[in-house]
């Protein structure tokens, strides 16, 4: 029988730690509520899905299910290098960007170190720092939900270690501009590891946007990217890092092998290749804005214009009251309450049919309310 007091051999920082908790899944909420028809605007994903290139890739593959897959990621490494116009050298591929989010912590946080990281953004920034026993700072967005550079800048102390920068940002698809991110870089000491998380950067249209990947031999910057989201290879679990050739040395002593598998490599190869299949991604959420936005509009609600593949509304009602109805309605969407902001929901932009949906659903969720 296990002791009663096996929580005093845990460590202690995980008494405070709370877990990642996703979107619900189509089928758990079919069979929960027995329906048929479900459509999921909560997780981010692509609504068109992925490449047929890529669907081919991983076919093509399945006679060699029983060989371990290359630890190196050598075929993806080359194709992100050349895409990126880098050496493979300042590359690492993780499972998912969210790996890369805690290998960076288990590289270069120690206990009693301070991560700052803007707020409401994404909780695995905590999560990394809180396993390593680094503290967090949050700093909150402004009130039109932007980075507050002067903030950020005037939080680190001889303490902060490191530093996270969401854009677009999650939940909000707000953005850190060229000139601010630039502001920051050259104010703070060049011995904190800033960390770009650009995990929506194929959606961003902003003409100051800045493409993190050019400040990584200048400062010590690790940019992430995804291919879940516009490359809709969420299932898959592929991410990347790009940083300076010595920071990378650091982070790849603390990843486990073969933590790429093989299929999410050669789909990610083909992904890279496609690019109509982004083209089409990008148009189905160009489209998807100028849907829900006028919606939001003919309702008289606030919402966040997002350079992501999302946004962010104010329904001015209780969001978990609003996210039950619909969820009994067949449709999931994201609550703002687990972003400190209770009356906003999070919208992922769907097929034209998905998101027609979701707004006659919406409309007669609120009347209800």
């Amino acid at each position: 029988m296990v002791s009663k007091n096996l929580s005093r051999f845990v460590r202690n920082c995980l008494h405070d730690l709370k877990p990642y908790v996703p979107g619900k899944p189509i089928e758990e909420v079919k069979r929960e509520l027995g329906l048929t028809e479900v459509i999921k605007l909560a997780s981010n994903e692509n609504p068109i899905g992925a490449s047929e290139a890529s669907k081919e890739a991983t076919r093509k593959l399945l006679d060699n299910s029983h060989i371990y897959p290359d630890g190196n990621c050598y075929e993806l490494k080359q194709a992100l290098a050349q895409k990126l116009n880098i050496s493979t050298e300042e590359l690492i591929v993780g499972n998912g960007s969210d790996e890369i989010i805690k290998l960076l912590a288990e590289a270069f946080l120690n206990q009693g170190d301070e991560v700052i990281a803007p707020t409401p953004s994404f909780s695995e920034y905590w999560f990394a720092a809180t396993v390593m026993n680094a503290t967090v700072k949050g700093i909150p967005l402004k009130s039109d939900f932007t980075y507050d550079a002067d903030a950020m800048i005037g939080a680190v102390t001889p303490k902060t270690k490191m530093m996270f920068l969401c854009s677009p940002n999650n939940p909000t698809g707000t953005y850190l501009a060229k000139t601010e991110l630039e502001k920051i870089l050259t104010s703070i000491p060049n011995d904190i590891v800033v960390v770009i998380d650009e995990a929506y950067f194929e959606y961003a249209d902003a003409q100051d946007y800045p493409d993190g990947v050019q400040y990584i031999q200048d400062y010590p910057v690790v940019v992430l990217r995804t291919f879940s989201k516009i490359y809709g290879l969420a299932a898959y679990r592929v991410g990347y890092g790009v940083a300076h050739k010595d920071l990378i040395h650091y982070i790849n002593r603390v990843r486990e092998p073969f933590n790429v598998n093989s299929f999410a490599q050669v789909a990610a190869v083909a992904a890279l290749a496609d690019e109509k299949h982004v083209q089409q991604s990008k148009k189905v959420v160009e489209d998807g804005k100028a849907l829900l936005y006028k919606a939001f509009e003919e309702l008289g609600l606030t919402y966040i214009p997002s350079q992501a593949n999302f946004v962010f509304v104010d329904t001015k009602k209780d969001s978990k009251q609003v996210f039950t109805k619909l969820l009994h309605r067949g449709v999931i969407i994201r609550t703002g309450d687990i972003f400190g902001q209770p009356t906003y929901i999070r919208v992922t932009f769907g097929t034209q049919k998905e998101n027609e949906t979701f707004i006659k659903e919406f409309r007669e969720v609120l009347a209800e309310l």
